[in-house]
């Protein structure tokens, strides 16, 4: 089964390294966040992946470029297929790199895949977050639930403190950072193939248009996911995500376990 990653977005608010690569490519130890999300997916047997590029997308084919002299890949660049030079590895992945264009939204990015979809299902992430959600699971809720879409969704943990007062303004309670009640959008998505109707054109925002119509028709379902979740939005995210990494307990990382 297919995974597409979403991988084109400009990552504006870690300027500090995205002036110069994508997002995807910002390091996480010595491996860029792309690859721990792929070693992810390919460690429950998933090693098919279609990465949808944009910004610096030059820069995402050199890492493959260099990456498939080290590990058993079969790399493609929208449809041409690279010359193999492969090594005696333990796995194969299969990476196609589809440029996607510059300025297209998320939904536009998933629409310009669509040829190179082969099963009735594939999974969708982006490509700027890592978690622990077990695939295989939300994988079988979505076969389950038989609808359309299948969304991870988790609890954020708040970025401030929570303080309740009475009504002599006494602090009753405070909770450092406290887990929210509100659900939001984790990613790690299961996707039926046509869902690619609900998406109009490059300009389509996948978490708007598509999702809400996905919704009206009763065709999106949600798979709650209470383990560990976190984006790469800012300096401080990469330096949280190197430090747990070092830390050698990174929740993501299933396959030394």
């Amino acid at each position: 089964m297919q995974v597409v990653i979403l991988s084109g977005g400009f990552g504006s608010r870690l300027s500090e390294y995205t002036k110069t690569i994508p997002k995807p490519l910002v390091t996480i130890g010595n491996k860029p966040l792309i690859w721990h999300l792929m070693k992810f997916y390919s460690t429950y047997g998933f090693n098919d992946f279609i990465i949808c590029a944009g910004y610096k997308g030059e820069e995402i084919k050199k890492y493959f470029l260099k990456l498939k002299k080290k590990q058993k890949i079969n790399l493609f660049f929208n449809d041409k297929k690279e010359k193999q030079n492969f090594k005696n590895q333990k796995y194969i992945w299969k990476v196609r790199i589809v440029d996607t264009g510059l300025n297209t939204q998320t939904g536009g990015r998933i629409k310009k895949i669509k040829k190179f979809i082969n099963e009735e299902n594939f999974f969708m992430t982006y490509g700027d977050g890592l978690s622990n959600v077990n695939i295989r699971q939300t994988l079988n809720f979505h076969y389950q639930k038989k609808k359309l879409a299948t969304v991870t969704i988790i609890n954020p943990k708040s970025k401030f403190g929570s303080i309740r007062i009475d009504k002599n303004n006494h602090v009753t309670n405070f909770s450092e950072k406290p887990i929210s009640k509100e659900w939001i959008n984790g990613g790690f998505f299961v996707l039926n193939k046509k869902i690619f109707k609900f998406i109009n054109n490059s300009k389509t925002i996948w978490e708007n248009l598509p999702m809400k119509r996905l919704t009206k028709s009763k065709q999106l379902v949600a798979f709650k996911h209470k383990g560990f979740w976190k984006p790469m939005d800012t300096l401080k995210d990469k330096f949280e995500m190197n430090k747990i990494w070092k830390s050698g307990k990174a929740p993501w990382n299933i396959w030394d376990k």
